[in-house]
């Protein structure tokens, strides 16, 4: 048995759609398929959020978007929509019956269960779609079976209730393959969760984790794993294999091929995850397993964008100490941010953490109160593993740096983004 995911940019458009049902037709194996929201549309769903808290005036405007989006993929898909349709219509009447209701006072809580709709849209119209061109296959809620707390957009699994669960679910007893979701959860009450944005990777990690797969594969808009975004550098390549350390690193340090927590999963079962090309499938694209030999590494660089950098100062001149840091954790923690990396002098202790316009303000505005805060927005954190004096000289030998770490083997400075 085996895991294939396929991320919101293989399943943009109806070309989209139709790649991945060539992919998964030419399968024998029992599969178990992870489809995140279509494109860009958690993003759009994130504005209907912000609209529906906030009570602001482009609420139907913002869903309105949400709807055209999925439906021209549709109509472009099918030519007889036949189920689709009222399938379409129902879980749209589900996304107006939640915005029509008095938002509660928890921003998380009501994220979670409107991006939610981005991948039962996903999944719901793959499906379908596949049914109807003789795919056959079943869909699966993975919000019944993946269960875990209320830490909403954060939601920690429960592994061995959602193990048992799964199992009991994905038997493959009349069926040679399943179509659900990535990124979403759910909790014993049957509220809904997230895993953390682009969390769909953990989601087949995990699947495969609980289900002992042969294999988990990526379908990426890319043709492996890269040293290099090649719309910022030339002549970069294709690294053919990594360790479950390495890409671990990668991943910490910001590279979006790979969510974070997806290695954890595999290694303990020693699964294999492939990257590979959703345009070009046949080619060997990447794999990442448990290599115990040094594999040679290039340099390998890494643009994390859309950062501030904030420097905190205590009030009372205090030394930054470790009752200091304890409390300013605590706060990052309570707006569930993360730090991409941290500095320490003195008194003064600097961070760089992703740009959340909805909680950063007011996280601010906490920090005051026991620091004084100055921040950069519009930053970048640049990583290089596996570097060399040559290409520090070559980067960043014009730019104004900010911050800058170094390691053995990693490199990092904070930049302005232009």
């Amino acid at each position: 048995m085996k895991i294939y995911k396929f991320g919101g940019a293989s399943v943009n458009s109806a070309e989209g759609v139709n790649r991945l049902a060539r992919i998964v037709g030419n399968n024998t194996d029992n599969l178990v398929v992870v489809i995140s929201a279509m494109g860009k549309t958690t993003n759009m769903l994130e504005a209907v959020v912000d609209s529906y808290f906030n009570r602001k005036p482009d609420l139907t405007d913002n869903i309105r978007k949400v709807k055209d989006f999925h439906l021209d993929i549709v109509k472009n898909l099918y030519k007889d929509k036949g189920n689709i349709s009222g399938l379409l219509e129902n879980i749209f009447g589900q996304l107006d019956k939640t915005v029509s209701q008095k938002p509660s006072l928890s921003y998380d809580f009501e994220y979670d269960r409107i991006v939610c709709f981005g991948e039962i849209l996903s999944t719901s119209i793959v499906s379908d779609y596949l049914n109807s061109s003789g795919i056959k296959n079943t869909f699966v809620d993975i919000r019944n079976y993946i269960k875990s707390d209320d830490n909403y957009r954060e939601g920690i699994v429960e592994y061995d209730l959602s193990k048992e669960l799964v199992k009991s679910a994905m038997t493959f007893a009349d069926t040679k393959m399943y179509i659900t979701q990535g990124f979403i959860a759910g909790t014993i009450t049957n509220q809904t969760t997230t895993l953390g944005r682009e969390g769909s990777d953990y989601s087949a990690a995990l699947l495969a984790s609980m289900l002992n797969a042969e294999s988990v594969t990526i379908w990426k808009d890319v043709p492996g794993v890269m040293n290099a975004d090649p719309k910022l550098y030339d002549d970069v390549q294709i690294i053919s294999r990594l360790s479950y350390k390495e890409a671990i690193e990668l991943s910490y340090c910001g590279a979006t091929i790979i969510h974070p927590k997806t290695i954890k999963p595999l290694k303990i079962k020693k699964i294999p995850l492939y990257v590979k090309s959703f345009i070009n499938p046949d080619e060997d694209g990447s794999v990442i397993n448990d290599y115990t030999e040094r594999v040679k590494m290039p340099p390998i660089y890494i643009h994390k964008k859309n950062q501030v950098l904030l420097t905190l100062t205590p009030r009372d001149f205090s030394f930054v100490a470790e009752e200091r840091l304890s409390s300013i954790f605590l706060i990052l923690a309570a707006y569930k941010v993360k730090a991409s990396l941290i500095q320490t002098s003195a008194i003064s202790f600097s961070l760089c953490i992703d740009y959340n316009q909805a909680t950063f303000n007011a996280m601010v505005k906490e920090l005051q109160l026991s620091y004084e805060v100055l921040y950069n927005t519009d930053v970048e954190l640049i990583t290089i593993r596996h570097y060399t004096k040559e290409i520090l000289d070559c980067v960043f030998a014009e730019k104004i740096v900010f911050v800058e770490q170094r390691s053995r083997l990693t490199v990092r400075f904070v930049v302005p983004t232009n």
